[in-house]
């Protein structure tokens, strides 16, 4: 698609706000109703989607330009997906999420950059991976496991660590655990090591669609000269691209974030969770894995509209509303730990509040990245939980900066870690 098959949303888009709020019903307090950082942050129209709409329309029509102001609204979107919930459920069926990334694509296509996205990128061309570090090291998390590199042997499964656990030594723990569990578990799994490559999702929502399409199409030849069946990942960033991304390019692997496979062989028997855990935790979703992990539905049709008025299409159209993402399989492995009490925050599932670490905006604003860690930090907080769980290399990252930042006593974890002491 292109920024111009939007044109008819940015008229119809009603400037009715419900893309600044998690659907009414579900608040439970002032505190914690709003869904979008970037407008709660910047505290102006046009940052929230209702405005994109707007500076999208005023980009097409020629009514304005691609200055520094304009530049600072696009790419201080998250991406994370949270007002693109709120259209669907609350009142119109836009599509606010595909707009703001054609509205990046744009920016890029035309030259607009970040220099802090144009590094990552660079390096990204140089050493494969995000990290902005040697491509040679990508594989060194998995010294002194037994496990075999896939680009000199096959396996059924591929464990892609993805760019972040790969390079950062203090989540080192979290993909060593989950490639020995599945091991010990029997399952027919392998790495790509130091050949493995960025999955391509993270540049994607930054707004580089042509190098994202470079990467995913070199990981889906690496994969099928392994004899791979099926694709598990640990960083929600990955399983989004893998998901709903790679599909488009033709892509038919089975897909699984490593916590369906956890909960898949808790639920069979094949790992037991014996060990107590005596702590209370809260859980937050990824957006990545949550709102927008619902598998991709192929569909090649038509708008219409009856008596020039009821749109309608044909055939029907699939609709993304979150509701359909990886939301209780964590919970219920976390349910499961002898010991662990879950408490939930208000805003949880599909409404869950995003961490800040995506879309690029951690690289380029990382101020507004950490601000927005610390306010889902406080939520976590307010239900006294010992401890905020994640299942995102990205999101626990963010949250262990922001706590460091703050000298605050929360501790992070990632899902995987509990599931291995709890063994």
């Amino acid at each position: 698609m292109a920024l111009e098959d939007f044109a008819a949303e940015m008229d119809r888009c009603s400037q009715c706000s419900y893309c600044k709020w998690i659907p009414f019903d579900h608040i439970k307090s002032w505190r914690y109703a709003k869904n979008c950082p970037s407008v709660s942050y910047n505290n102006f129209n046009s940052y929230s989607a209702r405005g994109r709409y707007a500076v999208a329309r005023s980009l097409l029509k020629g009514q304005s330009g691609y200055s520094d102001k304009v530049r600072d609204i696009v790419y201080k979107c998250m991406t994370c997906g949270s007002c693109d919930v709120s259209c669907k459920v609350c009142r119109f069926n836009l599509e606010p999420l595909d707009m703001v990334r054609e509205l990046k694509f744009k920016l890029v296509e035309e030259g607009h950059v970040l220099d802090e996205h144009q590094t990552i990128v660079e390096s990204l061309d140089k050493e494969h991976n995000t990290m902005l570090q040697p491509k040679t090291g990508r594989g060194e998390w998995a010294e002194g496991l037994d496990v075999p590199r896939l680009f000199s042997k096959e396996a059924e499964i591929v464990f892609h660590a993805g760019c972040r656990f790969s390079y950062d030594r203090d989540l080192w723990n979290s993909v060593r655990s989950a490639v020995t569990i599945l091991k010990n578990a029997g399952m027919d799994v392998g790495i790509m090591g130091e050949r493995e490559m960025c999955c391509g999702g993270r540049i994607y929502s930054m707004g580089y669609r042509n190098e994202f399409v470079r990467f995913a199409e070199s990981n889906i030849k690496a994969w099928a000269k392994a004899g791979v069946r099926m694709v598990v990942t640990s960083c929600a960033d990955g399983y989004h691209a893998f998901k709903r991304l790679y599909p488009r390019l033709g892509f038919q692997v089975q897909v699984m974030h490593v916590v369906e496979l956890l909960n898949h062989l808790i639920n069979e028997g094949r790992l037991v969770l014996r060990s107590e855990i005596p702590m209370s935790v809260t859980y937050h979703d990824p957006c990545h894995l949550g709102r927008q992990g619902e598998p991709y539905v192929p569909w090649d049709g038509v708008e219409k509209k009856i008596k020039s008025q009821i749109i309608v299409y044909e055939p029907k159209r699939p609709r993304y509303n979150g509701a359909w993402g990886i939301y209780d399989q964590p919970r219920e492995i976390l349910k499961k730990i002898p010991g662990l009490q879950l408490l939930e925050m208000e805003r949880a599932r599909e409404y869950s509040w995003c961490c800040g670490a995506g879309g690029g905006v951690r690289e380029a604003y990382p101020e507004f990245s950490m601000w927005t860690a610390a306010e889902r930090i406080a939520e976590a907080k307010a239900t006294g939980a010992e401890a905020l769980v994640t299942a995102c290399s990205w999101c626990e990252r963010n949250f262990m900066d922001a706590i460091i930042a703050q000298r605050d006593a929360m501790k992070v974890y990632d899902i995987v870690e509990l599931v291995q002491e709890a063994i």
